[in-house]
């Protein structure tokens, strides 16, 4: 995904957020997380960690984003494209505190 600057491997994901590596491949297995492969490793976008805990708001996102029949790169396209009623990414807008305007615009994204 090119909108994606920086990502992480699920090592790395674990070491921020105080977790095992496998924790990390059964959130994103389960649903709970969005991950991708990157050169044959599964990893997740920098961005969805802050302050080593995962962005408030991101796990409804991303359970209302994939209730809607979105896969883990079109959840990572939705959350990382920018959208000027926000304005901003939706990523940008849940690490600011306003994931409730996210959340309305997650929950229309399916219908």
């Amino acid at each position: 995904m090119n909108d994606i600057s920086a990502w992480l491997t699920v090592e790395e994901a674990a070491a921020q957020l105080n977790v095992s590596p496998n924790r990390i491949r059964q959130l994103v297995r389960e649903g709970q997380r969005a991950g991708m492969r990157r050169d044959r490793a599964l990893s997740v976008p920098a961005d969805f960690i802050d302050a080593g805990a995962i962005v408030k708001g991101l796990p409804g996102t991303i359970t209302l984003l994939r209730d809607a029949g979105y896969t883990d790169e079109e959840v990572l396209g939705w959350l990382f494209a920018a959208d000027d009623s926000l304005p901003g990414t939706p990523i940008q807008a849940l690490r600011e505190n306003r994931g409730t305007e996210v959340k309305r615009r997650a929950q229309s994204a399916g219908f």
